[in-house]
């Protein structure tokens, strides 16, 4: 299998810089066998950010319609050609839509390498970061320069926009700023699932991309709130890189984590407490267990919900 290398460079939240070598692992498919999460829904799992040998990019979740298949993101590039082998592997009913729940290359990644037939379908704003005249490349947007600007969504939205009807009925939202500025939440109804993109990586602090693409640390957890407030009738939920489908109460725990650590930091810097004090005492409260804090994670958000609070 050709390797596919992509070189980006993550310019990490009001700190210095973190360079990373993205890749096909070597020895491992592109793209993960399709997991069935019901009749008609289907993950493919992007592995463990943690274990970069095993990262094949983003989750995917494919939901078979009546009319075709809606994919959700499209994982790292090189992943197109075995994203649709395996799509075809539980119906023979063609890609007809594709929804990217933001502009990152680990999601995006593979847009250009599908059948340009397809109806590409983002928020506004991811769809203003895929066409800047110039990104970096975390943003993928180099990908859809000259001819390849046929792969830019070709239908947005602002607040909430629905797709299909009954059963096939898919609802995205926008909340506001949080890793990006054009995070979509997807909502399948009648499979009461959820897509969520990196507004839930995991059971972690999150990489919020305030460098890049317009991403929020102080309005990140307002964005979440405000899921929480207006999706109803949700039982499983896909983050961007959990390694499995969750329950909705995963997801509210995960929201009251970074709630959490966004009060403690503004109640530090309210009482004077410097940022770099604050990111040495932070530990994860015990009512988190299981959770995870990395340091350069906590520095980086810290700093920014200090940056962000500034007059």
């Amino acid at each position: 299998m050709k390797r596919v290398v992509v070189a980006v460079t993550l310019v990490a939240i009001g700190a210095g810089c973190l360079s990373l070598s993205a890749q096909q692992p070597s020895g491992l498919p592109a793209v993960r066998d399709i997991q069935r999460l019901r009749d008609n829904l289907y993950m493919i799992s992007g592995g463990d950010t943690a274990d970069r040998g095993t990262w094949t990019g983003g989750n995917s979740l494919v939901f078979v319609t009546d009319g075709g298949v809606v994919l959700v993101d499209t994982m790292l590039p090189g992943a197109g050609k075995p994203l649709l082998e395996r799509i075809r592997s539980v119906t023979a009913k063609p890609v007809t839509t594709v929804i990217n729940t933001h502009t990152h290359y680990d999601h995006s990644g593979s847009n250009t390498e599908l059948p340009a037939t397809i109806e590409f379908v983002a928020h506004e704003g991811t769809r203003d970061h895929m066409a800047r005249a110039t990104c970096e490349p975390v943003t993928n947007c180099g990908a859809f320069k000259g001819d390849n600007a046929r792969y830019l969504p070709t239908k947005t939205y602002r607040d909430r926009l629905t797709l299909f009807s009954g059963k096939d009925r898919v609802e995205l939202y926008f909340f506001g700023r949080g890793h990006t500025s054009g995070d979509s939440f997807i909502v399948f109804p009648a499979v009461r699932a959820m897509h969520t993109g990196d507004m839930y990586p995991r059971a972690q602090m999150p990489f919020i991309d305030t460098a890049n693409s317009g991403g929020s640390a102080v309005e990140f957890g307002a964005t979440l709130q405000r899921a929480i407030s207006t999706i109803k009738d949700v039982d499983i939920v896909v983050g961007g890189h959990t390694p499995a489908a969750v329950t909705w109460s995963a997801f509210e725990s995960y929201v009251d984590f970074y709630t959490a650590f966004l009060t403690s930091a503004q109640q530090a810097m309210k009482a004077g407490t410097t940022v770099d004090t604050f990111v040495k005492n932070y530990a994860v409260p015990a009512s988190f267990r299981g959770f995870v804090a990395d340091p350069a994670r906590v520095k980086a958000n810290a700093e920014a919900i200090w940056s962000e609070s500034q007059p």
